[in-house]
């Protein structure tokens, strides 16, 4: 199994900037990639940005050109450096990984709370 731990979330008036750190471990060699995911209340979970282990990423079309997903040289640990912060960006942010054989994301973070006041 894969256990992931998320950090970084905080308070940040508009145009604001936060980090965001996920540490995977147990299983990690089982973990094809990993992403950010966020849930607004009333809203369903989305994918926010992901990054597999050869590198390739991906983003919402809502956060293109202000969030960057990263990792370490591993896929242990990836980062959400989140600029130009926006009140819609408020939520619940989720790390989660996808693992060789499975049909969608399988291990999630506890979830860490992102607010972004105007």
């Amino acid at each position: 199994q894969v256990q992931l731990v998320e950090s970084g979330g905080g308070s940040v008036q508009a145009g604001g900037s936060l980090r965001l750190s996920c540490a995977a471990s147990g299983r990690t060699f089982t973990i094809y990639s990993m992403g950010w995911f966020r849930q607004a209340p009333g809203n369903a979970r989305e994918l926010v940005a992901g990054i597999n282990r050869d590198g390739g990423t991906n983003y919402a079309d809502s956060v293109k050109g202000r969030f960057t997903i990263s990792r370490d040289n591993s896929i242990d640990r990836i980062f959400l450096q989140m600029n130009s912060l926006k009140p819609e960006d408020t939520a619940v942010y989720y790390c989660g990984a996808y693992t060789y054989g499975s049909a969608s994301y399988d291990a999630w973070g506890q979830g860490t709370q992102v607010t972004v006041s105007s």
